[in-house]
């Protein structure tokens, strides 16, 4: 078998490393030998263990190298006095910490051929006196990655998988049984129908049925592993070209296919239209479409360098819950099916006045009966985010008022992952919330306690 130019390169620094000479090298040298092959490499380097997109260990390269010592230097990349203890080689080192074990372990070879090339190179520049004293080099042509370090913090791998925990493994049961086999329980007898029919559909369909793994890692890794592999005209689960094309969020919101004439359904479809054999399992207006919607989208654009500085970012602090409102008696005049958005406001006693901020939100659809349900996500503040996790939250009980707003202009057909939040809500009311789980135990608002704009 052929080998590749970058798996030859790995196995010459291997070489290198344990053939050298005696004779101490020159920086120029050991940069030729072990740091070139790096910079001229058309295969990315071990960062894409860590990012997605933004940064490369070529990056932090210049086509010599001085240029490239002086500049890593000058960054505070280099340490002349523990040249061991360079943060270049720490950020090397730093697939090792990795949670994904397979990642790692295809990592692993690569990874320690760049950490040994840099670690010999920075050693012989460090003994190179008038290397390590010479002026500053002019930040025109410093070495590293164009990319805003906020964007590159984005795009690394465990925060895209915090996100996906939150706004997508979080909301799997919606899913059980037939795409959430390692939520079976063989010895709970009210599984024993979900068990039969999860065969039923592996034994017609395949192993892809069971979308969702035993862990959000394992899941996440096969989801982008299936859609990188096209069949046909089938939508993959994460479409990057077009995320609210994806399969994860379509096949949720799909109703089931025709039936033909002997009045059997058909065939579930991965094209346009899609349909589902399990029929439709949220809505396009709910909040877990909103959370799928808004996670796909951000992986699309992580994915593919789609984030150019840290003003496109979005917030990406939504956390779930499994607390439940439902308000009763909306006007009359508010159309069924139409979208509502419900914040949830904490009184502020430093203001004496209810909170500008809001704690949470739910997003749902007016039923014909004038109400309203929706599980709530927590709207996460920069400072709560390291307190929070994002298998899910509670939120404490107390006081609050609810905010609505109405999608009057349906501006969320075009823009789903868009928060509504105008200067005056469509509708109000106070209540002493409860936060319980479930919808069993949903903090209900009767009628008379809706409150309309003026009242």
């Amino acid at each position: 078998m052929q080998r590749t130019a970058y798996a030859i390169w790995v196995a010459t620094l291997i070489a290198f490393g344990t053939h050298a000479s005696a004779a101490e090298p020159s920086p120029a040298s050991v940069f030729e030998q072990r740091i070139m092959p790096i910079f001229n490499s058309p295969n990315p380097s071990s960062c894409v263990q860590c990012h997605l997109s933004s940064v490369d260990l070529k990056d932090y390269i210049r086509p010599s190298s001085r240029e490239t010592f002086l500049s890593l230097r000058d960054q505070g990349l280099v340490d002349v006095d523990r040249p061991r203890e360079s943060k270049i080689l720490h950020l090397i080192e730093m697939g090792e910490s990795d949670s994904d074990s397979l990642a790692k372990r295809i990592h692993a070879k690569n990874r320690a051929a760049e950490y040994e090339a840099f670690a010999s190179w920075i050693a012989a520049c460090c003994q190179d006196s008038d290397l390590v004293n010479a002026t500053a080099i002019e930040s025109s042509v410093a070495a590293g990655p164009k990319t805003p370090v906020e964007v590159i913090r984005h795009t690394r791998k465990d925060r895209v998988l915090d996100s996906f925990v939150r706004n997508i493994w979080s909301q799997r049961m919606r899913c059980f049984p037939c795409h959430t086999p390692a939520e079976i329980d063989a010895d709970n007898p009210m599984h024993a129908k979900p068990i039969q029919r999860h065969k039923e559909f592996v034994a017609k369909f395949g192993a892809k049925m069971n979308i969702f793994k035993e862990t959000p890692e394992q899941t996440l890794q096969s989801l982008i592993a299936s859609s990188r592999k096209r069949h046909g005209d089938d939508l993959p689960l994460i479409n990057v070209d077009a995320p609210l094309q994806s399969l994860l969020l379509l096949k949720p919101t799909a109703k089931v296919p025709a039936k033909d004439a002997n009045g059997n359904l058909g065939k579930p479809s991965s094209v346009a239209p899609v349909s589902h054999l399990g029929g439709i399992k949220m809505h396009s207006d709910d909040q877990s479409y909103k959370a799928f919607a808004a996670w796909l989208e951000d992986y699309a654009l992580a994915a593919t360098g789609g984030y150019q500085d840290g003003k496109s970012i979005p917030k990406d602090n939504w956390y779930p819950t499994e607390h439940v409102i439902r308000i009763k008696g909306l006007p009359a005049d508010w159309p069924n099916l139409s979208t509502v958005q419900i914040f949830v406001h904490r009184w502020d006693s430093e203001i004496n006045d209810w909170s500008a901020t809001p704690i949470a939100f739910t997003q749902c659809k007016v039923t014909p009966r004038k109400m309203v349900n929706g599980s709530l996500f927590v709207i996460a503040s920069d400072d709560q985010r390291d307190d929070l996790s994002p298998d899910g939250e509670t939120i404490p009980a107390g006081r609050v008022q609810l905010r609505l707003y109405l999608d009057r202009d349906e501006v969320l057909r075009d823009q789903p992952t868009k928060l509504i939040h105008r200067d005056l809500p469509d509708a109000s009311a106070v209540i002493d919330a409860k936060f319980e789980k479930g919808f069993k135990n949903a903090d209900v608002v009767e009628a008379e306690h809706v409150r309309m704009p003026g009242a």
